[in-house]
C-alpha cells in the first residue's frame, strides 16, 4: 500500500512560490525633485523594467515644487541610473516619465494632476490603477492625501473591481503615539487601510525577508528557537556617516525615532514572532504585532536602567579626520540630540520570558553594518576536562543585513591533530557567493508588492502606533529628564563604554 505522503521530484522553478504579475498602472511620486526619488525610488523602477517585472503598460509621473519641463525631469533621472548591459532600455524608459510642477498646500496642483492623469491613463491604458507615493516631508503626508480627497484622486470606492488607487507613505509616520495616531485618523477619513502601505524598506531587504525562510522553511532551529536555548539577542544597525545633510531633519528625531521605531522593532518582531499559518498579509502583520504588543512597556527606573544615550564627537574615520555632531551644519552648539542609542527589552510571552533583546544603532561609528545575533545558551556541563562548560564558546547564529547579505553559524570544533584541541569555527552563507550576484534594491520589492496589493512588508497602523508606545517612553525620558547623561563618543568607534556596561550587567557583551 502507497505511503500518504509520497516523494515527488520538484524542479527549481517549482521551488518558486508562484506571485501575482503586476498589472498596467500609473506610479506617481509626490516629492519627485529630491534625493529619495533619484538615489532609491526611480532607480528602482527603472531596475524593475530592465528585469521586465514592470507591467507592459505603465508611466511615472513626478510631482514636486522646483519647476521643470518633462525633458528636464528626464535628463535629471538619466544621470541616476546605472543602465548596466542594457543602455538601449535608458530611453524607453525616461519616455514614460512625466513631471508636473505645483504647490502641494493650493488645489491647482491636484486639479491639473487630476487632468493630466486622465489623459495619460488613456495614452497608456492603464485603467483606473494608480500608486501614490508620498516622499515628501511628512508635515506633508496629511495635506496631500486631504487635497487628493477633495480632488478625486484618492477613490477608496472604485464600481470597477480591477481599478483600485494605493498610496505608499514613507517614514517617519509621526514623531510620536499622539502624532501617529492623528496622522492614521487624518488619512483614514480620506483612504481604507488597504489602500495605505506604511513603507519600512528594511522589511524588503533580502535577509530580512530569508529570516522567515530559515525559520519556518527548515526544521532544524524553531524547536530551540525559545527561552530554554536561546540566552539573548542583539541586534545592530551601525552607520559610518554622519548626519549629512539631514541635520534639520536628525535634530528634530535623533536616533530612536530615526531608527528604533520603525527598523528596528521591525526586525526584532522577525526574530521574535511565532509562526503564521500562511504568508496573507494579514497572517503575517497579526504575528509581528502580536510581539510590539507583549514588549515590556519601561517605566522612567526602566529607561534610566536599561537604555544608554550618547552624541558622537571628532574622531576618524577611514583614515579621515571628521567633526562631531554638534559642529555639523545645522546643529546647535548644545544640542542634546542623540546619534546613539542602546537598548535592552524583554518580552513578556512565554517563548520569550526572561530572554534580553539589545538593540543598538548609531552614526559615525567603526563600521557600515546591520545585523542579527542569536546568542544561544551554554553547554549545561562539561565533558572535556579540564575544560569547564564557561570555557566554551556558545553557539551564534547570524543573520547579516548588510552589507555584506548572508547567514553564518557559530560553534565549537577540534583542531586536526592527536592532541584535543578545540575551536570556534563558522560556516558561512554568502549571498554573492551562493546566488552569484547582488540582492535587488529593496525599493523595488516594495514597488512591486504595492503594484499586486501585497502588504505584507508594510506596515499596518496597529504596529505603528504598538511600536511609538514602546518608543515614547525613552524618547520622553530622554528629552525631559536634564539630569539624564548624554555621553559622548569618538567618531570611528563602537560607541561610549557605557553601552558595553548595559551588557556587562548580564554576563554579555557586544558581538
Amino acid at each position: 500500500m502507497p505511503s500518504l505522503q509520497t516523494s515527488q521530484t520538484i524542479t527549481k522553478e517549482q521551488m518558486c512560490l508562484i506571485e501575482e504579475k503586476p498589472s498596467s498602472c500609473a506610479i506617481i511620486i509626490f516629492g519627485a525633485s529630491g534625493d529619495l526619488a533619484h538615489r532609491k525610488l526611480l532607480p528602482s523602477l527603472f531596475h524593475l523594467f530592465v528585469e521586465k517585472n514592470l507591467p507592459p503598460q505603465f508611466y511615472v509621473m513626478g510631482v514636486a515644487r522646483t519647476v521643470m519641463t518633462d525633458q528636464q525631469f528626464r535628463e535629471k533621472i538619466r544621470k541616476g541610473l546605472s543602465a548596466g548591459p542594457f543602455p538601449q532600455l535608458v530611453e524607453p524608459f525616461l519616455d514614460r516619465c512625466f513631471y508636473l510642477s505645483g504647490d502641494y498646500d493650493g488645489p491647482l496642483v491636484y486639479q491639473n494632476l487630476h487632468k493630466s492623469l486622465n489623459e495619460l491613463d488613456k495614452k497608456f491604458q492603464v485603467g483606473l490603477r494608480r500608486i501614490f507615493y508620498l516622499s515628501t516631508p511628512p508635515s506633508l503626508y496629511a495635506p496631500i492625501v486631504n487635497r487628493m480627497g477633495k480632488t478625486d484622486l484618492a477613490y477608496s470606492q472604485l464600481e470597477d473591481p480591477k481599478s483600485w488607487v494605493r498610496v505608499i507613505i514613507e517614514k517617519p509616520f509621526g514623531d510620536s503615539l499622539d502624532s501617529a495616531q492623528s496622522l492614521n485618523r487624518d488619512i483614514s477619513s480620506i483612504l481604507t487601510e488597504d489602500q495605505i502601505y506604511r513603507i519600512d524598506h528594511y522589511l524588503a531587504k533580502e535577509t530580512v525577508q530569508n529570516i522567515l525562510m530559515f525559520r519556518f522553511a527548515n526544521v532544524l532551529f524553531e524547536p530551540v528557537w525559545n527561552r530554554n536555548f536561546i540566552d539573548h539577542v542583539q541586534i545592530t544597525a551601525a552607520e559610518q556617516l554622519g548626519v549629512e545633510h539631514r541635520s534639520g531633519y536628525y535634530e528634530q528625531a535623533g536616533v530612536l525615532r530615526d531608527m528604533f521605531q520603525n527598523h528596528l522593532l521591525q526586525l526584532l518582531a522577525l526574530i521574535a514572532m511565532e509562526a503564521p499559518i500562511n504568508l496573507n498579509a494579514n497572517t503575517v502583520r497579526n504575528k509581528r504585532n502580536e510581539v510590539l504588543e507583549a514588549i515590556r512597556p519601561m517605566s522612567q527606573a526602566e529607561v534610566q536602567t536599561n537604555s544608554i544615550c550618547a552624541q558622537y564627537g571628532m574622531g576618524d574615520i577611514n583614515g579621515q579626520e571628521v567633526v562631531g555632531y554638534r559642529q555639523e551644519a545645522g546643529v546647535s552648539p548644545s544640542s542634546r540630540t542623540a546619534t546613539f542609542a542602546a537598548v535592552q527589552f524583554e518580552i513578556d510571552n512565554w517563548r520569550w520570558q526572561g530572554v534580553p533583546f539589545y538593540i543598538r544603532s548609531g552614526k559615525r561609528l567603526a563600521e557600515r553594518v546591520v545585523e542579527i545575533a542569536v546568542h544561544f545558551k551554554r553547554v549545561p556541563t562539561s565533558i572535556f576536562k579540564p575544560l569547564l562548560a564557561s570555557h566554551l564558546s556558545p553557539n551564534v547564529l547570524t543573520f547579516r543585513i548588510q552589507p555584506d547579505e548572508g547567514i553564518s553559524m557559530q560553534f565549537e570544533a577540534k583542531k586536526p591533530g592527536p592532541k584535543l584541541c578545540m575551536n570556534t569555527v563558522k560556516m558561512d552563507f554568502g549571498y554573492k557567493d551562493i546566488f552569484k550576484g547582488t540582492p535587488p534594491e529593496s525599493y523595488a520589492r516594495l514597488f512591486l508588492d504595492a503594484m499586486i496589493g501585497d502588504q505584507t512588508l508594510f506596515a499596518r497602523s496597529d504596529g505603528v502606533e504598538d511600536s511609538w508606545r514602546i518608543i515614547d517612553p525613552i524618547v520622553q525620558y530622554w528629552e525631559k529628564t536634564p539630569t539624564v547623561s548624554l555621553f559622548e563618543y569618538p567618531a570611528g568607534s563602537w560607541g561610549p563604554n557605557e553601552s558595553a556596561h548595559l551588557l556587562s550587567r548580564n554576563e554579555h557583551s557586544w558581538d
